[in-house]
């Protein structure tokens, strides 16, 4: 096989440096083209982009504003936008370049060609400064200054408590549906949610419908017009009501209404609120579902609510399996005396009546367990529904829910906890420092919250179907409390250095010390299906909320 030699590789000299290189149309290396051809020129190697510090977003040119993480594509996306000279080069490889938070400085690095002469095509690489300069976004200006909304949402329920509105700022939170509002105000009977745009309190009304049982009324005002361009300036307003029955509520439904309803018994119980009303006959499992338009026509209110339960102690029960279960309710009767808080020296000599009655919770009680009822026998309601009904169907006691009296003496601390929608400093109203949006008055009032915010963290331990829509975020680490020292008569703690420094002690939750005895045990046994939130429902990153954060903008904790 003969050898055939490879068509001859003609070389010229640079006409710069001399090297040796490929003829091209320029006749000069890759070193000596780059030093004479600028790719970059017209590309500014500094620039400045604008951000606000109260909502956290960055300008997008022309006008919008964003919300931008630190090194994210959505900023990486504004800072290109920002440069001219873009359009006339390829741009390759863009990334930035990581900078002090506190230097108000952006770097990001660029790789960009660019053909400079015929099949001539140069590549490179460099870098641009931003400076983040702060300011205010025209929504923020306008919620600076006052009286500049342009929507309001007034949301009221005529109830004696705020359990509604704690689970409503928790569904709020959980859809993200407080991205767009500018400020909550409480007011005694609900809140009122302020916005910069029509459509957004239109998105609110939307929302709320959804999820509770409502009627809504707009109304709107004129504060300005013109008559050349014939257009007006006005601000609108949009009255929600929530029905005014909460779950394990005792209802007693008008007669003739209870017959269009499948004919079932007038007194019922409510046990679940949604964008309807679900009544359960505790007698007969019988339930019905009762939605905000019905509702309306004829009105109603609730005959007692869960401050009016009373504690029974179940004595007998016996499930009737002959009849037909419904989802988690088993009809059964039961044997039940009230627990009057006596000890058993200061009772004797008296005998507690026992009352018979038929129940659903016939799947969860056991004899000696706590349960929550009313008191029907030792009632007096003010209700002509109510005064209507045969004697014979009025049970002496209705059973609502099993209570755990052992679990809750001890007082410990729950591994969960919930966000809430953060105050804006300044609001008319605020008067504590009390949590979340729901009450912030203060007041004779603020006693009142905290005992309706415990309640409402017992219904989220002891129903499973209300966590669903509620986000539980991981708690800190929960130490016990330190046991008290004594003080002597000098004054000075046993055990301290006279010269020693008094500290204050860190704002942990702990748990007092009390609790447990002695010996490390408790002193009542605790009851075994007491209903402990799961590891699995706990989600990371538990941080203070504001009105224009979203679920996405957890930050992780190191």
């Amino acid at each position: 096989m003969e050898f055939t030699p490879g068509p001859a590789v003609h070389q010229i000299l640079c006409a710069d440096c001399g090297t040796p290189i490929v003829p091209n149309t320029a006749n000069l290396c890759v070193s000596c083209l780059r030093n004479t051809v600028d790719i970059t020129e017209g590309i500014p190697k500094q620039a400045s982009v604008s951000f606000c510090r109260n909502c956290e977003r960055f300008l997008s040119p022309p006008q919008a504003w964003a919300l931008a993480q630190p090194e994210s594509r959505e900023l990486l996306s504004i800072c290109l936008k920002k440069l001219k000279g873009l359009n006339k080069v390829r741009l390759t490889d863009a990334h930035f370049i990581w900078t002090e938070p506190h230097s108000k400085r952006l770097r990001v690095a660029m790789t960009i060609q660019k053909e400079v002469l015929t099949n001539t095509i140069l590549e490179q690489t460099f870098e641009i400064e931003y400076l983040v300069q702060h300011g205010q976004c025209p929504d923020c200006a306008k919620l600076a200054a006052k009286n500049t909304w342009k929507a309001l949402v007034q949301v009221r329920q005529k109830v004696h408590h705020k359990r509604t509105f704690l689970y409503l700022e928790q569904l709020i939170l959980k859809h993200n549906a407080q991205k767009d509002t500018i400020s909550v105000k409480e007011v005694r009977d609900g809140l009122d949610f302020f916005y910069s745009s029509r459509s957004h309190a239109l998105k609110m009304v939307e929302f709320l419908g959804s999820v509770v049982p409502i009627r809504s009324k707009a109304s709107e005002q004129l504060l300005s017009s013109d008559t050349h361009t014939n257009t007006a300036n006005f601000k609108y307003t949009y009255s929600v009501e929530i029905v005014p029955i909460c779950k394990d509520d005792l209802v007693c439904i008008p007669l003739k209404q209870a017959r269009q309803l499948s004919n079932i018994s007038p007194l019922t119980v409510c046990v679940r609120v949604g964008n309807s009303i679900q009544l359960l006959d505790p007698a007969t499992l019988q339930s019905c579902d009762i939605p905000s338009q019905v509702y309306w026509r004829t009105p109603f209110d609730s005959l007692a609510s869960v401050t009016d339960l009373v504690e029974f102690t179940v004595l007998d029960i016996e499930p009737d399996h002959t009849k037909k279960t419904k989802g988690k309710h088993i009809m059964a009767d039961v044997q039940a005396d009230e627990d009057d808080g006596l000890m058993d020296y200061e009772d004797q000599g008296l005998t507690n009546q026992i009352y018979h009655t038929r129940t659903h919770l016939g799947a969860i009680l056991q004899p000696g367990d706590a349960v929550l009822g009313y008191h029907l026998t030792n009632a007096n309601y003010n209700s002509d529904d109510f005064a209507s009904l045969p004697v014979g169907r009025i049970p002496d006691i209705i059973l609502v829910k099993k209570t755990y009296p052992n679990r809750r003496k001890k007082n410990k601390a729950r591994k969960w906890k919930l966000r809430s929608i953060a105050k804006e400093a300044g609001e008319e109203g605020e008067t504590s420092g009390a949590r979340g949006v729901v009450g912030r008055m203060g007041g004779r009032d603020h006693k009142k919250v905290e005992e309706d915010y415990e309640l409402f963290l017992r219904d989220l331990e002891e129903d499973p179907e209300m966590r669903q829509g509620v986000n539980l975020y991981k708690a800190p680490e929960v130490k016990m409390a330190e046991p008290v020292v004594q003080e002597k008569k000098g004054g000075r703690r046993r055990g301290q250095n006279q010269y020693s420094m008094d500290v204050d002690d860190t704002p942990e939750e702990r748990v007092p010390s009390s609790v447990v005895d002695g010996d490390g045990e408790d002193k009542e046994e605790e009851e075994t299906d007491f209903p402990d939130v799961a590891l699995d429902e706990l989600l990371e990153g538990f941080d203070e909320m504001t009105l224009a954060a979203g679920e996405h903008e957890e930050q992780e904790q190191k």
